[in-house]
């Protein structure tokens, strides 16, 4: 006789897993903006990240890195000094997959217009698996710039980024198919005041740009200790100054870079955060001695775009997860989504999300038409540090709100939510905290004006489309004019320029319903603190049925 299964353990009313589908045929913000910006002969590459992001099987490697933390071995077996750190497979396959895909370096070996727009593309998709191993693919990418200061370093460097080949032995660079670059940059005493670092760096061969000197101190931060080679910034005899330290040296010796421990962070937990100590190790000369912050600033800048894709990132994830689970789970006799407080709870966040996305992928076309147009060049400059300051401060909170719209389902890890909220608040600190950012806008409006006019050249785009937009950017002129208590109001202007761009693109971009939705809940005055306070009237259906993933 067989037996039937027991009522108890019959599962219903609850959503099946959202895998196996295309990431990036899901996101028609991000699908749309692409093709704005100029990159849609991407997209046929953009499909199969996406496809890849969405299965199974990469979502279960993303589980696996994060349950399974990396680990330093500091020595071998014989007691030598070996400094080494050690990955779970899934942590090699990640990173494999986006080493491959062109993500840690493919734009600058890419002279397509719409390089910089398909790899910020496929960046935000494939850290919607894991975004751990994103640090040194960001790392990596945004080295190019300041190794290229330095020919004859960027000759053996550049090359050995732009490889498509994951290649994680220490070995020296020359001996290698691919590298990855890491930076370390913050130090105990100084944090983000990297003028305050003590790290000395001695003269070798008599100093200069692209000389060996050695290093001798510490780093508080790290950023991906396993790479083939940093950044640093040390105080050489001219003053602070960038130099490329290698992991490996040419002869195939160790270079003496201590990993003196790994962090315990509250998130990124797959990825490996150090404290490193330098006993005159080996670094060669980036740019003239002294002229350190301004050397490396281009790297901030590329790695600041990074963290606004990064949070994007996030934001879509944890929107998807929400918008999946309320289309599927009932309760008091309807469908979660078909309920009025959750539909406006989800818009409000899909929004939010698409407020986002649009603004990271325009911010992309800068970064690809920068070197040839000063307004994009301009636009990009104080828009990355706008956008960082608060994509990167809107993604925590918007996090926590999409975890509580799965309840209790939410708070448990199979669920994925608790990683995408551990994860949020690091891309807001991380290349200088929310201050940081809001105080580097205010340094750029008055030492540059031109960026300033910049960003309104672009937000005015939009005049006369919408009397909500066109009401906000008067008040921010006037705000701006007025320099009374201007650095005790910096978050609050920042917040009112990083509104501005958005809702300018937005406007002229997304779809009415979007637009709409966005002025009356961030620009009109009449919103609420949390999410879900959106004014009557926004077509809920049409934002959400824009959002969903496909059921």
């Amino acid at each position: 006789m067989t037996e039937r299964p027991s009522p108890v353990h019959q599962v219903s009313n609850q959503p099946p897993p959202l895998q196996d589908y295309d990431v990036f045929a899901a996101d028609a913000a991000l699908g749309e903006g692409v093709e704005r910006q100029g990159g849609g002969w991407a997209a046929a590459a953009l499909h199969e990240v996406g496809r890849r992001a969405g299965s199974a099987q990469c979502i279960e490697w993303g589980f696996a890195a994060n349950a399974n933390p990396p680990r330093l071995r500091a020595y071998d077996r014989y007691g030598n000094r070996i400094d080494e750190v050690d990955f779970h497979p899934a942590w090699h396959q990640l990173l494999g997959f986006a080493v491959a895909h062109g993500m840690h370096g493919a734009p600058w070996a890419d002279e397509r217009p719409g390089a910089h727009v398909a790899r910020y593309a496929a960046f935000y998709l494939w850290s919607q698996v894991e975004s751990g191993h994103g640090c040194p693919v960001s790392m990596t990418y945004a080295s190019v710039p300041t190794l290229r200061l330095q020919p004859e370093l960027a000759d053996t460097w550049v090359p050995l980024t732009e490889s498509r080949t994951y290649d994680p032995e220490l070995r020296p660079a020359t001996d290698k198919a691919g590298v990855l670059l890491g930076m370390a940059m913050t130090e105990r005493q100084g944090g983000s005041d990297v003028r305050a670092n003590i790290t000395v760096a001695a003269r070798g061969d008599g100093g200069g740009p692209g000389a060996p000197y050695r290093l001798t101190g510490h780093k508080w931060f790290c950023s991906a200790p396993m790479s083939d080679a940093f950044l640093v910034l040390a105080q050489a005899p001219g003053g602070l100054s960038c130099f490329l330290v290698p992991r490996v040296l040419p002869d195939g010796a160790r270079n003496t870079v201590h990993i003196e421990r790994l962090k315990d962070k509250l998130g990124n937990r797959s990825n490996a955060s150090s404290e490193i100590e330098l006993h005159g190790a080996v670094g060669f000369c980036v740019g003239e001695e002294g002229r350190g912050v301004r050397t490396i600033v281009e790297m901030v800048n590329c790695t600041r775009l990074d963290c606004i894709a990064g949070s994007a990132a996030l934001m879509r994830q944890a929107l998807v997860q929400a918008v999946w689970h309320a289309a599927h789970r009932r309760a008091f006799g309807r469908l979660l989504v078909d309920q009025p407080l959750m539909a406006n709870v989800l818009t409000d966040l899909a929004v939010e999300s698409e407020a986002a996305t649009a603004l990271m992928v325009r911010l992309a076309g800068a970064t690809d038409r920068g070197a040839g147009d000063e307004h994009e060049a301009d636009l990009r400059r104080i828009g990355t540090a706008v956008g960082k300051y608060w994509v990167c401060k809107r993604a925590p909170t918007m996090v926590a709100e999409a975890l509580e719209c799965l309840g209790g389902n939410g708070y448990v890890e199979e669920s994925v939510m608790p990683r995408l909220l551990r994860e949020a608040p690091v891309n807001s600190i991380w290349e200088g905290s929310g201050n940081v950012n809001a105080l580097d806008v205010l340094r750029a409006a008055a030492k540059e004006p031109a960026v300033v006019e910049a960003l309104f050249d672009e937000v005015t785009a939009a005049a006369g489309a919408d009397r909500r937009l066109d009401d906000h950017l008067a008040r921010l002129r006037k705000d701006l004019s007025s320099g009374d208590h201007l650095e005790y109001r910096a978050r609050r202007v920042v917040e009112d320029m990083a509104l501005a761009l958005q809702g300018s693109l937005l406007v002229r971009h997304a779809p009415s319903c979007v637009a709409d939705a966005f002025c009356a809940a961030r620009l009109a005055g009449d919103e609420g603190h949390a999410f879900g306070t959106l004014p009557s009237g926004v077509d809920c259906a049409g934002v959400l049925a824009r959002a969903r993933p496909p059921l």
